[in-house]
C-alpha cells in the first residue's frame, strides 16, 4: 500500500511534523527523502532494504552512484538527494570548527574530517590552514591516492601555506581499511612535514588519521 493512503498518524512526513525529526527511524527519514515507492513497495519498503543491503546509514550515504542506483527503487535522483543531505553535513560542521578556537575544540574539528574523508576506496591527504589564533583559514584537499597509498609532496603544502599566510596547519588523511590506526610512512611523512613546513616558520598543530566514523590524533598520542 502507498504510503499516502497509510493513516496519517503512521505517515513518516506527519509523524515528523508532528513529534520531530528524531521520533522517525532511519528508514522512516530515508523514505522521506526517497518521496515514491515502486510497483508493490513502498517508499519505506525500499529504504528499510537499502539499509539492509548495505548495512548502515553512513555506509548508505557515502556509497558511489552505481551501487545506489543498484538498490531497488533507488536511482540518480535519490542518489542526488543522498549527496546533498551529506554534503549539507559537512558544510555544517565546517561551520562549526570556523567559529572556534581549532584546538580548544577539536571534536568540532575531528567530526568535520570524518565526513568531509569519508570518501571510500581510495585515500585523501587534506590540510587544515589556520591563522595565528588558530582558527580555521581554509580545509583543502592536497592529495588523493589508491586504496593503500598518496604520494604527498611537502612542497605543495609550503606553498599553500605561503598562500593561505598561515601560522600553523592540522594535517589529516583516511585510511580506506578501515582501521584509523597510524603506519610508520604516516609517522615519516608527519616529520617531513613539520621539517619542511618549520622553514616558513609554520607549526603542525596535528595529524589526524580518519578511518569511518572512527579518528586517531598523533598530538593525543605523543607523536608530534
Amino acid at each position: 500500500m502507498p504510503i499516502k493512503d497509510w493513516p496519517a498518524s503512521e505517515r513518516p512526513r506527519e509523524r515528523l511534523l508532528a513529534q520531530g525529526a528524531t521520533a522517525l527511524s532511519d528508514a522512516e527519514l530515508l523514505a522521506l527523502l526517497l518521496g515514491t515507492g515502486t510497483a508493490g513497495r513502498s517508499a519505506l519498503d525500499n529504504a528499510r532494504a537499502a539499509l539492509q543491503q548495505l548495512g548502515s546509514v553512513r555506509a548508505l550515504l557515502t556509497a558511489p552512484a552505481d551501487q545506489i542506483s543498484a538498490l531497488p527503487g533507488w536511482g540518480a535522483a535519490s542518489y542526488a538527494r543522498l549527496q546533498a543531505v551529506w554534503e549539507l553535513g559537512k558544510r555544517m560542521l565546517l561551520e562549526d570548527a570556523q567559529r572556534v578556537h581549532a584546538m580548544g575544540s577539536p571534536q568540532s574539528v575531528r567530526s568535520y574530517l570524518c565526513m568531509a574523508l569519508a570518501q571510500p576506496g581510495h585515500e585523501i591527504f587534506a590540510v587544515l590552514f589556520l591563522d595565528a589564533q588558530h582558527r580555521l583559514i581554509a580545509c583543502e584537499e592536497m592529495f588523493r591516492g589508491t586504496l593503500t597509498q598518496t604520494s604527498v609532496y611537502p612542497r605543495e603544502v609550503v606553498k599553500q601555506a605561503l598562500r593561505h599566510n598561515c601560522a600553523a596547519v592540522i594535517l589529516a588523511h583516511n585510511h580506506p581499511s578501515g582501521v584509523a590506526e597510524p603506519s610508520r610512512a604516516d609517522e615519516a611523512l608527519t616529520r617531513a612535514l613539520q621539517s619542511a613546513l618549520a622553514l616558513v616558520d609554520v607549526r603542525v598543530l596535528d595529524h589526524i588519521v580518519v578511518a569511518g566514523a572512527r579518528s586517531v590524533s598523533f598530538a593525543e598520542r605523543g607523536l608530534l
